[in-house]
């Protein structure tokens, strides 16, 4: 995962932030639009969104927004544009803080390292896994922001494969780890169970892309 992507169409002040940034230990994507932006972002993730608000094309106001829509990932923004009114558009479309260039680029790394702080902290009860977030706290998980109903083992089940991602899990680990080895159910109980949870999680639950059968072993989880 990269650390942050900027979104900036001035190329040379984007070149100094880059080679601050990774001075201090953060890597970096660079997008000088924020079309360019959103297709890398279908397929990477980042932590933290720095963001310019004048753009060619969609501006970083538009791009907020629709970042905003499917995702919680913290969003810096930085403009020359420093009005109130500037400000508060910015915070009612989901800015997590608002920086008036030019940017002192040692507050913004104290930023940027707060902010991954507190995002290594919450992740600890949150746990993305491409469009799923599971809630440890509350035991809650959400597909597309869409509360499944999952019963406990199928919670259960689900949090042992986000927590171990591309990793090809034994049957009798995964048995075990949820049912106990003292347990009078049988190993068939675990296939039923995978079943009933890729019926919540997978597009087609025949074709399954999260959870794949790994034939004489177990199963692997893979996030998409």
């Amino acid at each position: 995962m990269t650390d942050i992507l900027l979104v900036e169409d001035n190329q040379e002040l984007a070149q100094l932030i880059q080679t601050f940034l990774k001075k201090e230990g953060f890597s970096c994507y660079h997008a000088l639009t924020s079309e360019d932006a959103l297709d890398w972002f279908e397929n990477h993730q980042a932590q933290v969104i720095l963001l310019d608000i004048m753009l060619p094309g969609m501006d970083g106001f538009a791009f907020c927004q629709t970042i905003r829509t499917h995702h919680h990932i913290p969003i810096i923004m930085m403009s020359a544009r420093s009005t109130k009114s500037d400000q508060l558009m910015g915070f009612e479309l989901g800015a997590d803080d608002y920086l008036e260039k030019p940017v002192d680029p040692d507050i913004l790394c104290a930023k940027v390292r707060a902010i991954l702080t507190r995002t290594q902290k919450t992740q600890k009860r949150i746990l993305i896994s491409g469009d799923i977030k599971m809630n440890t706290d509350a035991r809650q998980v959400y597909l597309k922001d869409e509360i499944l109903n999952l019963s406990v083992k199928e919670y259960e089940l689900l949090l042992i494969f986000v927590q171990n991602p591309g990793k090809t899990l034994h049957k009798d680990y995964l048995f075990n780890e949820i049912w106990g080895m003292e347990s009078m159910s049988e190993n068939q109980t675990l296939t039923v169970h995978v079943k009933m949870l890729r019926t919540h999680i997978e597009e087609d639950s025949r074709h399954p892309q999260r959870i794949q059968t790994v034939w004489g072993v177990g199963y692997r989880y893979e996030e998409i």
